[in-house]
């Protein structure tokens, strides 16, 4: 199933405190409520790479996004939209790029079953990216927040296979079996994964990242710190020549 689905409509959904209502109602059945809308955000623009075919650039200029527990959509106001499953995002951040801020989204665009051993181009072609660009900056931390608690409730159908494999690893190590990679990170990477790495690291904004010593960030904080302290020297020792005035003239 293609990660990106045409659609006219918006699905059912409700508001946090309608569910909330509904469940301390004790409804008939749990299974007929309505997923919750996490997030809606009008005057949002996005882009897809690779384009999905039938929705143009001018649908995307201009729309509203849906950040639902059951799927994401965006509605374009030319009343053409698109709905992705959220096991289809692989990766969500809050993007920096030159471009302008924005919700940068890597989808699983492939089908698993049709390959056995994927090549790069296969991987290459799999892989779709989702720019969601919202008018309002401020809103990008809660389109995420809101993504994150929507992608937390559809996990990995995957992820107990690969978890079994672990487990696998770490029995058989205790038999002497256990070799360890020290290969360099490049050779720890596939050409995609590079080239992927590299992409993310260019458009990605880690508000914990130390500046590099010797760069221009790094001697502005350092000039910066040095001014605090000299500021704060002066306050200090204006503040042990007040206190000495007392002790003065209490001498006398």
């Amino acid at each position: 199933m293609p990660a990106v689905t045409l659609t006219s409509t918006i699905p059912k959904f409700i508001s946090p405190e309608e569910h909330k209502t509904l469940v301390t109602s004790t409804p008939a059945s749990f299974s007929d409520i309505p997923p919750v809308l996490r997030h809606q955000e009008h005057n949002v623009s996005i882009t897809l790479e690779p384009p999905v075919e039938g929705f143009s650039p001018e649908d995307a200029a201009q729309g509203t996004l849906y950040v639902i527990e059951s799927v994401l959509v965006f509605m374009s106001t030319s009343g053409k939209g698109f709905q992705v499953e959220y096991p289809s995002i692989t990766l969500h951040a809050i993007s920096r790029a030159e471009s302008g801020p924005s919700i940068y989204c890597q989808l699983d665009d492939g089908n698993p079953a049709a390959h056995d051993a994927p090549t790069v181009e296969d991987e290459v072609d799999e892989m779709r990216e989702l720019n969601i660009v919202p008018q309002n900056p401020s809103a990008l931390e809660s389109i995420f927040e809101a993504l994150s608690i929507c992608a937390s409730l559809h996990p990995d159908p995957n992820q107990d296979d690969d978890m079994d494999e672990d487990d696998d690893a770490f029995i058989d190590a205790g038999e002497g079996s256990f070799e360890v990679f020290t290969g360099t990170e490049g050779e720890e990477l596939s050409e995609v994964g590079r080239v992927a790495l590299e992409h993310l690291e260019s458009i990605i904004y880690d508000p914990f990242q130390q500046p590099e010593s010797g760069s221009a960030e790094a001697e502005a904080e350092a000039e910066e710190e040095s001014h605090e302290h000299h500021v704060n020297g002066v306050n200090g020792d204006a503040q042990a020549s007040e206190g000495e005035h007392p002790d003065a003239a209490r001498s006398t």
